[in-house]
């Protein structure tokens, strides 16, 4: 502001360039002037806010009564004139202050590009009129170089630049940086109507001008209120999500969370923990004497190992044991640590074979780290073969024998395995790697066998006390007509026998369950919706009379257990026998015995009706006929002609030895079926009688068919 004080009136303050436009009058008259300003005023757009001031004359400013003199010397007074001479000496005497300029150009382009754009100049970035002060100083010719251009201004709001007449979208394109554009074009929104306007275009009468606004103040209360919830939910669900993913990614690595349950590899976990199995001794051990001796050594030095150190010795570092399935090797793995009261290490080679390269190396030394930490202990290694097979060279498995070569390591390696046992088992030793059982490492081999007739009596006994038993079961019969049977077979016979008591409502178990468990395991489960005509039933308790007669009246036959005509499994009928004791070893004359019996079938048929009529229900009797015979010839040396020789191979055997074999096989199979026919002749009559006892009882035991084959009726014995 620019303020004027005289003698002659009150002071008066106007605008600096209400001033320059009066002091510009002076160029000419004062008419004159004020025509200039009014064209001035109309060539400028009415939005220009600088071309809206009022333009104020000498007669406004009340200086209309100075003199010319006056007003020279006010004019002199604000704005000196300086000569040339004066300007140069001063600019000599003060370099600094003149000759240092900052000056803005015209435009922004010219500002920042260093020249001006061809074709004029942009009107949002420039002024196309010069200032008052400017065209004042350049009328008067006063100080034209101590005037700083600053004709560039910033770039104005929407508001001003509409007001000012200027348009953007006039601006030629390609023109305005992308950065400009963004900020002139972010807020095209639409223009909020103000609460007093909006009460105006909805026409709403006065008197309800206050119960609009507060209904409007409660709606935006209830509004704000609601987006603040529902921003508050938004918060809670988003932490509760980034909770869930981070539980969700630890189940992943470390333990199982939520639902999910997914295995870890890292090996850091796969150590497994010590049980302690005082509940498991050797006396839950039956039928496999001669295992528990030699593993009765382990424990006595895992009960005092001073015993065998004091001599020197050193007890073996791993045992093996090798037997069939269901023998019972696991349970003399936990007697041996149920006995020492040691703990027990469990783990099955599966658990060491993982997809991920280390992984199984590194459960093994978890494994013997936490071990030889609670030494003496035993380790036991199930399936031993699926982590210690022989180990190949193989492209497409490169590191299949870090496990265990790891393995070996552990067992005998430079580090000390002292108080650790590792007992291994395996069904198939032949494929385990030579290193794994040389001596230091499973340099002790204990064979865990099936039971033999006394061993299967013992486990028949022993799971017979878990249940409700007659006091008339004899378990060794049982266990004479298991020839074969694996301790858990055992177990599951007594087990089926126990299902059908309860299925047929008695309250205890009788031989009747256990023989019927022992043909359904042996033959299969009972056929009894089998139709079978009338017909083929007695053929079918013909040929089994056939067999149970030759074995009756045979020396060296196996004494009879039972007979029946009861479809079971794909036969129709069958007769089992029971032998007296296990047999190690046969005679020729037992061989010839057992041959005489399977050909009993097809001679009762051929005698009772005709050649004719004989069926294809010996077929099976022919096969093991066959193979024994063909097993005296080629293997046993039972052959006059052949001599003691064995023949493995038939197939690289000359042509005259093989048709001299199959002489000898055709010799012994047609004299077994003359004596077979020779003894039925005989007993024509028996064979009828016990015939007919099948035909109407279907299943006969052993003193049942030698009352029917001594003459005597069944309705004195429980039929």
């Amino acid at each position: 502001m620019f303020s004027l004080s005289t003698s002659l009136q009150p002071q008066v303050t106007v605008q600096l360039s209400h001033l320059i436009n009066a002091l510009h009058s002076l160029t000419g008259s004062l008419s004159s002037n004020t025509s200039v300003n009014h064209k001035h005023r109309e060539n400028t757009p009415e939005q220009d806010l600088n071309s809206t001031e009022s333009s104020l004359t000498l007669r406004d400013l009340g200086l209309t009564d100075l003199g010319v003199g006056q007003l020279d010397a006010l004019v002199e007074k604000l704005l000196p004139s300086v000569s040339q001479q004066d300007l140069n000496s001063q600019l000599r005497t003060e370099p600094n202050i003149w000759r240092t300029s900052y000056l803005s150009s015209d435009s922004f382009f010219h500002n920042k590009h260093g020249f001006s754009r061809m074709g004029g100049v942009s009107p949002v970035f420039s002024r196309q009129n010069k200032s008052p002060l400017q065209t004042l100083c350049t009328d008067l010719q006063y100080l034209p170089l101590l005037v700083p251009n600053r004709g560039f201004k910033t770039l104005k709001s929407k508001t001003r630049r509409l007001q000012g007449g200027f348009d953007s979208s006039a601006e030629p394109e390609g023109f305005t940086p992308s950065f400009m554009k963004g900020l002139l074009t972010r807020d095209k929104g639409p223009d909020v109507e103000t609460l007093d306007k909006l009460l105006k275009n909805k026409n709403i009468p006065d008197g309800q001008h206050d119960a609009f606004k507060t209904g409007f103040a409660e709606g935006f209360l209830k509004a704000q209120a609601l987006t603040q919830r529902t921003q508050e939910s938004l918060r809670r669900m988003r932490l509760i999500l980034l909770v869930l993913l981070l539980l969700g990614l630890y189940g992943l690595s470390k333990t199982p969370f939520l639902s999910v349950r997914f295995r870890t590899t890292s090996g850091l976990d796969s150590a497994v923990d010590p049980v302690q199995m005082k509940n498991v001794t050797f006396e839950h051990v039956k039928g496999v004497e001669e295992a528990k001796n030699e593993l009765q050594e382990v424990v006595e030095f895992l009960r005092n190992p001073q015993k065998f150190t004091v001599l020197g010795g050193k007890l073996p570092k791993g045992i093996l044991l090798v037997g069939p399935p269901g023998t019972g090797k696991t349970l003399l793995a936990r007697a041996v640590a149920g006995e020492a009261d040691v703990p027990f290490y469990y783990a099955s080679g599966s658990e060491f074979d993982e997809m991920f390269v280390g992984v199984g190396a590194s459960r093994i030394r978890n494994l013997f780290r936490e071990a030889k930490a609670n030494a003496p202990c035993v380790i036991f290694i199930d399936e031993l073969d699926s982590v210690g097979g022989k180990r190949i060279e193989s492209p497409m498995h490169p590191y299949s024998r870090q496990t265990i070569n790891q393995l070996l390591a552990e067992m005998d390696g430079f580090k000390p395995n002292e108080g650790v046992i590792i007992i291994g088992a395996t069904n198939f030793p032949e494929a385990l790697d030579t290193a794994l059982i040389r001596p230091g490492r499973f340099d002790m081999q204990v064979t865990v066998p099936r039971p033999d007739v006394k061993g299967r009596t013992e486990i028949l006994k022993w799971y017979l006390k878990k249940i409700k038993v007659d006091s008339a079961v004899q378990a060794d019969v049982i266990a004479r007509g298991t020839v074969g049977f694996s301790g858990a077979e055992l177990e599951n016979l007594v087990n089926q026998a126990a299902l059908r008591a309860a299925v047929d409502g008695k309250d205890m178990v009788t031989m009747k369950e256990l023989e019927f468990a022992k043909d359904k395991i042996l033959m299969g489960p009972e056929r009894k919706s089998a139709e079978i005509d009338q017909k083929n039933k007695e053929i079918t308790a013909y040929h089994e009379s056939g067999h149970a007669i030759i074995a009756y009246y045979t020396k060296d036959a196996m004494p009879i257990n039972k007979a029946t005509i009861m479809p079971r499994g794909p036969t129709l009928g069958h007769v089992s026998m029971l032998p007296e004791n296990d047999r190690w070893s046969e005679t020729r004359a037992q061989l010839l015995a057992q041959m005489d019996v399977s050909m009993g079938g097809r001679v009762a048929e051929e005698l009772i009706f005709g050649s004719e009529y004989i069926t294809t229900g010996a077929s099976s009797d022919f096969d093991s006929a066959t193979k024994i015979a063909k097993m005296m010839v080629t293997r046993f040396g039972m052959s006059e002609k052949l001599g003691v020789m064995t023949y493995a191979d038939l197939t690289k055997q000359s042509p005259e030895t093989q048709a001299a074999i199959e002489h000898e096989v055709r010799i012994l199979l047609r004299d077994s079926y003359e004596r077979a026919k020779v003894i039925l002749k005989y007993r024509a009559k028996e064979h009828k009688n016990l015939a007919e006892a099948l035909l109407r009882y279907e299943t006969l035991d052993a003193k049942e068919i030698q009352l029917v084959l001594e003459g005597k009726t069944l309705d004195g014995h429980g039929r």
